[in-house]
């Protein structure tokens, strides 16, 4: 992260000043009393005020356009899903966002359906591996964030609604990749609003992810990897070539929708498309960044081994990552809905005719003992 850029002013040369100024630095970390816009108070997501992007009156319009959607939310789903995903690609005011990702995941009808589940949730004690599991996790999510440090109110609602799952969908439970996501969705609603839209996100988004083995997420691996071949060739032949599994790279990025991942911004369009297109953006958020990592011969040439390509991938280059940038690529993507159901089909196939070979292999012969 860049230095801070001097202030010129007549406290420069106040030792105090001079004093809290170098507080601000801890191992290469920004520390501040003070957050910053999304509540960060030092670590890599901490970040200055940027300079506004879009002009005000822009904002402003686009928030009454929001609103409009929102008190008419079942017509627009219904007759307008084209507008509500433009509208969406641009980027959710930040007035109207808790509004409308509870709308766009299911999250508010769950909710309706159900307005006290979760206060009786979270007063039973749940299964006690899953709760030891949690409260290990709970100081590992953003911990430099106002809400999460030092034990702060944030980890007890964090635990709440991380346990309130495990007893309302106990056939998956706890799983540590969901923590990072429940700590995101707490930053932007109140609990009860963040649960709902943890359980539509892991029951209706991400199903399979969770469970054990996994088998769901390393399918999703190997699409994107097949996908990979069409988006870019290099890194393709690359990654074929030093033999590396999709999952030593893809895991958390899909698992915790890059929340562990990308720069804040970045993170807040990604979510906002998320939740109105589905998996496929964590599909086409991985092939950008694949892409921009090692998508030219240039960028392969310094990835002699299987080590310093996962150096690469763990760490994409800043300027692929910022918000703009990798919005813009992933709409640039040249892949149909045609090329997502081929390669689903093509990998559920796969794997249906690999099990069916193993449980013929494992069949004993008559007569043999």
């Amino acid at each position: 992260m860049a230095a801070l850029e001097p202030h010129n002013n007549e406290d420069d040369g106040n030792p105090e000043t001079e004093s809290e100024a170098s507080s601000l630095y801890q191992c290469g970390s920004v520390i501040s009393t003070v957050p910053d816009r999304h509540g960060f108070l030092g670590g890599s997501q901490y970040s200055p005020e940027r300079k506004q992007a879009i002009p005000p009156e822009v904002i402003l319009r686009r928030e009454r356009k929001w609103i409009r959607m929102l008190n008419n939310w079942n017509n627009f789903m219904s007759h307008h899903y084209r507008k509500v995903r433009e509208r969406c690609r641009k980027g959710i005011p930040p007035s109207v966002r808790l509004r409308a990702w509870l709308n766009l995941c299911g999250g508010q009808l769950l909710l309706n359906e159900n307005p006290h589940l979760y206060e009786e949730l979270i007063k039973r004690p749940g299964d006690p591996k899953y709760i030891e599991d949690i409260k290990k996790d709970l100081h590992r999510q953003f911990p430099q964030h106002e809400m999460f440090v030092d034990n702060g109110p944030g980890q007890q609602e964090l635990f709440q609604v991380l346990k309130a799952y495990s007893i309302l969908n106990s056939k998956v439970g706890y799983c540590q990749a969901q923590a990072p996501i429940a700590a995101f969705l707490l930053m932007h609603m109140p609990a009860v609003q963040a649960f709902w839209c943890l359980v539509a996100v892991c029951d209706k988004y991400l199903v399979g992810y969770y469970s054990q083995g996994m088998e769901t997420l390393q399918r999703d691996g190997d699409i994107l990897f097949a996908l990979l071949k069409k988006v870019s060739p290099v890194a393709y032949k690359h990654l074929k070539k030093q033999k590396m599994e999709p999952c030593l790279y893809m895991t958390e990025w899909f698992l915790c929708v890059y929340t562990r991942t990308l720069p804040w911004e970045s993170i807040l369009r990604i979510w906002d498309m998320f939740l109105c297109e589905g998996v496929k953006i964590i599909f086409k958020v991985g092939l950008v960044l694949l892409k921009g990592c090692l998508g030219r011969t240039s960028l392969v040439k310094r990835c002699p081994t299987m080590y310093e390509t996962l150096q690469v991938l763990r760490n994409p280059p800043q300027e692929i990552m910022e918000e703009e940038a990798l919005v813009y690529q992933i709409m640039r993507l040249n892949l149909s809905e045609e090329d997502f159901e081929y390669e689903h089909q093509r990998q559920v196939m796969r794997r249906k005719m690999k099990q069916q070979k193993d449980q013929s292999s494992n069949t004993i012969p008559n007569g043999i003992e």
